[in-house]
C-alpha cells in the first residue's frame, strides 16, 4: 500500500485499514484530528500503523455507546481515512497523535482482529472526491457565526473568535463539525454530507435547534 503523492488515487488507498472506534468523534477530510492513545489494542494499532503507511481509519459505533467499545459493537456504515502527521509519547506512555484526514470510505467487510485491534476492508469508491483539491464552498457565513456564537455560549464552549474571522468557510466548517459535542446521529450526518456547503446548512440547524430548545416558549405563550 502506497499514499505516494504521484501515484493514482486508487493505488495510494490501502486494501485493509485498522479502525478506531470512537463514538462521537469524527474525523473529516483536510481535517486534523489530536488523540491521546493508551489501551494496550489501540497502541498495537499505531505501532501497527507506523510501519505501514501511517494511516488508520476513525469510525464511530452505529449506536451511542461508552469507551471503551466492546469489540463486537456495531459500526457505523462510513469513516474516514487518517494519516498520522504528528507523534509524541507522554512520560505515562501515552501516544499523542494528530491525525490528518484524507478520505472517507465505506465498510465493505470487517475482518478478524489483529492484536486487539480491528480492520476492515474499506471502499473508498464513493468518495474519491475527497481527495482532490476542493471547490468553493456556498455557505452562509453571516448565519453560520450567528448560530455557531450561541451554541458556543450554550455549551460553555471558548472559542478564539479572532482566529475563526480569518480562517476559510471550509476550515469553519471541519472545525465546527469536528469539536462541537453533538449526538452520534449528528456526528455521522455531518461526516456522510456531500459537500462543505451541505455540512455548513447542517450546521447551522443544529446550532440553532439546541439553542432554541433552551429559550424556552415566547413570553406571550405563557398567559
Amino acid at each position: 500500500m502506497s499514499l505516494d503523492d504521484d501515484a493514482p488515487a486508487e493505488r495510494r488507498l490501502p486494501a485493509i485499514l485498522p479502525v478506531f472506534p470512537l463514538d462521537g468523534v469524527i474525523l473529516l477530510p483536510r481535517g486534523h484530528l489530536p488523540l491521546q492513545v493508551f489501551e494496550p489494542r489501540y497502541l498495537n494499532m499505531i505501532d501497527e500503523a507506523l510501519g505501514k503507511g501511517r494511516v488508520i481509519g476513525m469510525i464511530q459505533p452505529r449506536l451511542p455507546l461508552p469507551h471503551p467499545l466492546p469489540d463486537d459493537a456495531e459500526l457505523a456504515p462510513v469513516g474516514c481515512l487518517g494519516r498520522i502527521v504528528s507523534f509524541a509519547e507522554s512520560e505515562d506512555n501515552r501516544l499523542l497523535i494528530t491525525l490528518r484526514g484524507l478520505c472517507r470510505f465505506r465498510v465493505s467487510e470487517e475482518l478478524g482482529l489483529l492484536k486487539g485491534f480491528r480492520r476492515v476492508k474499506p471502499d473508498f469508491a464513493p468518495y474519491l472526491a475527497d481527495l482532490a483539491d476542493p471547490e468553493p464552498a456556498d455557505v452562509d457565513r453571516p448565519r453560520l457565526l450567528q448560530s455557531a456564537r450561541g451554541y458556543l455560549a450554550l455549551k460553555d464552549i471558548s472559542c478564539d473568535w479572532n482566529a475563526v474571522d480569518n480562517a476559510s468557510d471550509e476550515a469553519l466548517v471541519l472545525s465546527f463539525a469536528m469539536m462541537c459535542p453533538f449526538e452520534t446521529r449528528e456526528k455521522q450526518a455531518l461526516l456522510e454530507c456531500a459537500t462543505t456547503g451541505q455540512r455548513a446548512s447542517l450546521l447551522i440547524s443544529l446550532f440553532e435547534m439546541a439553542v432554541h430548545e433552551t429559550d424556552g416558549p415566547a413570553p406571550e405563550a405563557w398567559h
